[in-house]
């Protein structure tokens, strides 16, 4: 197949864009006959099922090796942004048999097998094969949808790896908040966890005469209020994990119900997910992609009704780049995903390339010596931010296929200072030059959001039965 790209990045130049590679897959399958059509469910055990459907190539070897390619980047793709524990599989046995021998124990993707099925949904993935796509289960999408209630009295907080930040917000306006110091990573007794957030929880109630609703924002993969993986319980035994940490924000509730003498409504989300709905809610529009790119790439979601929804939303894993040496994730052991690309761990890939030479310096340190040679004008730091924007602006492209977006919101570590603004003015020239059909509008957080958006936001979740 051939793949024009108008950009190429100078430090990267066999980077192949995966909006690109599926555009000239998918002309080759319109101009060959006897292509045929692939249907695909993919389902959780509440009932919640995601659909996609797509054109094949006819039976053939080469054939093969670019369908099972074409397929299995999407589900990647759609695994990681959606969620679900069981894929269903109509009009291609073939491609079914590739995902099942991919997606299990030993298989190449052993690591999303266990990470999505096991430890985020209870049950590890499955491939299931059905005669045809009138026997896949019809799109069920949840109904729970949360943000921008601002109605009451209303704790907001955020759980990060340094501190606690918890306020008091009276119909949305901030009255009182604060910040405490906490170390949960390393700490084995989950109580540390449950007690401290109610610590800060009991703080700021202080300040409201009452509490109507409790909503709260925490880095991590979090179902149905309940933490599934999340790296500030790292240190937590995985029975005292099960115990007491998966049904903590269930415990506060009940805490907080009996102390107010009625239902306390209680919700809590990813943190990327309340850093887009906070974007938003300052910027007073929908259709959000919320896109951090600090240790990793964190990513957050409000669609074009105004809310969040319960998907995984986790761009740190899927794919956003097709060349055979793409940048390996050490954590996933799969190619090109987002992490090593959008994140100080792209720096880190790009330094040498640019002529940087860190030794083993950890990422953060590398990254610090990015940003002072960028703020000297280093054309070698400059190579890097120009890289990251250029491979960044076909990214966003990909994402539009999935997700409705209106607004890109970026944000994090490596978005600050001279280079931020490159990778911005980079992926806007990509995206006007290559998609000129999208309109797309990429921004940062004014002040009003980074100060106290985030609580605002996170207390905004529940809404009130009344």
């Amino acid at each position: 197949m051939k793949i024009q790209a108008k950009y190429t990045p100078e430090l990267d130049p066999d980077f192949v864009a995966p909006v690109l590679w599926n555009k000239a897959f998918e002309e080759k399958v319109a101009a060959t006959p006897g292509s045929h059509t692939i249907e695909l469910a993919l389902t959780r055990q509440d009932g919640t099922c995601f659909r996609w459907k797509g054109q094949l190539l006819p039976e053939g070897d080469e054939n093969e090796v670019l369908n099972n390619r074409y397929v299995e980047r999407i589900v990647k793709f759609l695994l990681w942004m959606k969620g679900g524990c069981t894929i269903m599989v109509a009009g291609d046995d073939k491609v079914a048999d590739m995902l099942a021998s991919t997606y299990c124990k030993g298989g190449a993707r052993e690591f999303d097998w266990d990470f999505i099925g096991k430890l985020i949904y209870d049950k590890p993935i499955e491939v299931v094969k059905v005669a045809s796509a009138a026997d896949l289960p019809a799109e069920h999408l949840s109904s729970i949808s949360l943000g921008r209630n601002l109605d009451g009295y209303r704790i907001g907080f955020d759980l990060g790896g340094s501190d606690r930040k918890a306020a008091a917000v009276v119909n949305g306006e901030v009255v009182y908040s604060e910040e405490v110091v906490w170390n949960p990573y390393h700490e084995k007794d989950p109580n540390y966890h449950l007690e401290g957030v109610d610590d800060s929880l009991l703080r700021v109630a202080k300040h409201l005469p009452q509490v109507d609703a409790i909503g709260g924002s925490a880095a991590g993969v979090y179902v149905n209020n309940e933490p599934r993986v999340a790296s500030l319980f790292r240190g937590i035994d995985p029975e005292d994990f099960r115990r007491v940490i998966r049904p903590m924000f269930h415990t506060l509730q009940q805490r907080w119900s009996e102390r107010m003498g009625k239902q306390v409504p209680f919700e809590v989300v990813n943190d990327g997910e309340v850093t887009a709905l906070a974007g938003a809610m300052g910027m007073n529009d929908d259709s959000v992609l919320g896109i951090a790119m600090g240790t990793s790439l964190a990513s957050g979601y409000v669609d074009p009704e105004g809310h969040i929804m319960p998907w995984l939303n986790e761009l740190a894993f899927v794919p956003v780049d097709y060349q055979e040496d793409g940048g390996v994730d050490e954590w996933s052991k799969d190619k090109g995903v987002g992490a090593m690309y959008f994140s100080q761990q792209a720096v880190a890939r790009l330094a040498p390339r640019a002529g940087f030479d860190f030794g083993d310096m950890p990422f953060p340190e590398q990254l610090k010596k990015v940003q002072a040679a960028m703020a000297e004008g280093d054309e070698r730091a400059r190579k890097i931010y120009e890289t990251i924007g250029i491979e960044f602006g076909y990214s966003v492209a990909y994402f539009a296929r999935f997700y409705s977006v209106r607004n890109l919101l970026f944000l994090g570590r490596v978005a600050t200072g001279d280079g931020g603004q490159i990778i911005i003015d980079k992926a806007t020239e990509v995206l006007h030059g290559e998609f000129p059909e999208l309109n797309i509008n990429l921004c940062v957080p004014d002040e009003r959001t980074k100060r106290h958006g985030q609580a605002v936001a996170a207390a905004s979740l529940p809404k009130i039965v009344k």
